[in-house]
């Protein structure tokens, strides 16, 4: 009895799992699962190591100890020499460890940006996924309408064949239209499923899982923005990141010039002497002179390359910015065309296809038209409203191109 029980509330659990409703995800809510990607994660990861080995750059060598004899002579018994035990510490100029540790703090910076700019790839990638289930759910609702359509006019075109006023090739080229609704049907639900596993993969989950979407579209005013270098250069990641790479440059080359300070040591030993000898010692301190010819030539050729580098980045930064600048500007101009052609389809497009399908069907209810008027009337109409969607996606994908370029999330 135990055992049936169990088994039954195993399969009522089942068939409530299953007619349990999917849940909606607006977009925002995507956006922030997004964040759980591995790439971000990774990158989380390379930062916190880069923290972690900069701690350690204020390290100074390893003490040297030493014991041995010294100045013994080769006899069994030695009267002479001694037995000595020595310790040396070299201790690096403080001006080179900060100067490494800043450096080394400098390289999760940029870093950072670098994750900042795949993420925004990221997003980008999210809202045209998102925005293209949306564009393809619409359709699949137009598909509906339009079967509706079809199969009304199916079934009236059926009871006028009944008494002769229809012609059977017409109910023919009705149910062929009908049918060749069923493959687009099939079409637009595996593109719906195919975004579906981006979306899940983008979000780092069971890749099918099945969620529904806010098909609520909010269209942007870009393209009466202006943005000028200022603005691109705090918002783009990937421009930030070349800026951090220019400080980087420069904490190497304070690096490099803080080589020309010297390093100090100290070495201290004790000796026991043989054959009745007192016991000796040596205290001694040691510096670096790193300013001679033969020992500045490196550092001196690393700060010139170091120069070129920093100019390099410089030129690279300014060109990104100008590329930037030219692709926003291309942009807002496409993005006011597919507008206009919006407002085309739905002021002029579309209102004229529906009054010629109402005229068709009038005209066929009053039998003074035929099917096929009909027909190719509704066929009409739904391909200007599909080629309207179509255009919605197009302006879609540029707004979202805008808002990478600019990385506006």
């Amino acid at each position: 009895m135990k055992t049936r029980n169990q088994i039954i509330l195993t399969l009522l659990a089942c068939i409530a799992g299953l007619t349990a409703p999917a849940q909606t995800l607006p977009l925002d809510s995507v956006l922030v699962r997004v964040a759980s990607n591995p790439a971000l994660q990774a990158y989380d990861a390379k930062i916190s190591a880069q923290d972690a080995y900069a701690t350690g750059a204020k390290s100074f060598d390893a003490p040297k100890i030493s014991a041995g004899q010294y100045q013994t002579p080769y006899q069994i018994n030695p009267n002479g020499g001694s037995f000595m035990i020595q310790a040396e510490q070299m201790f690096t100029n403080p001006a080179k460890l900060r100067a490494k540790q800043d450096y080394m703090k400098g390289m999760s910076k940029v870093t950072a940006e670098d994750k900042n700019y795949q993420k925004s790839q990221l997003i980008a990638q999210a809202k045209q996924y998102y925005y293209e289930r949306v564009v393809l759910e619409k359709k699949l609702a137009l598909l509906e309408n339009t079967k509706g359509l079809l199969e009304y006019m199916l079934k009236d075109a059926n009871i006028r064949l009944i008494y002769g006023k229809e012609k059977l090739p017409n109910i023919y080229k009705a149910k062929a239209e009908l049918f060749a609704l069923d493959n687009t049907r099939e079409q637009l639900n595996n593109e719906i499923s195919q975004r579906n596993i981006m979306l899940n993969t983008l979000m780092n989950r069971d890749k099918q899982t099945v969620f529904l979407v806010d098909t609520g579209i909010v269209l942007k005013d870009y393209e009466g923005v202006i943005t000028d270098t200022a603005t691109l250069a705090y918002q783009r990641s990937d421009i930030k990141g070349i800026s951090r790479s220019i400080e980087l440059q420069q904490m190497n080359a304070q690096v490099e010039y803080s080589k020309r300070k010297p390093d100090f040591g100290i070495q201290a030993a004790h000796m026991i002497s043989y054959g009745g000898f007192p016991n000796q010692y040596i205290l001694m301190a040691s510096v670096t002179i790193p300013i001679v010819p033969w020992a500045s030539k490196e550092y001196k050729a690393n700060l010139k390359g170091i120069r070129y580098e920093v100019e390099e980045l410089q030129q690279r930064r300014s060109d990104m910015l100008n590329q930037a600048q030219g692709q926003l500007s291309g942009l807002r101009a496409n993005i006011g065309s597919k507008k206009r052609q919006l407002k085309n389809f739905d002021l002029n497009i579309i209102p004229a296809l529906q009054n010629g399908y109402k005229t068709a069907l009038l005209a066929y209810d009053q039998n003074t038209g035929d099917l096929p008027s009909v027909l190719d009337g509704i066929k009409g109409l739904q391909t200007a409203r599909m080629e309207a969607l179509d255009r919605l996606q197009e302006l879609l994908t540029l707004q979202v191109a805008y808002e990478r370029e600019y990385e506006k999330h």
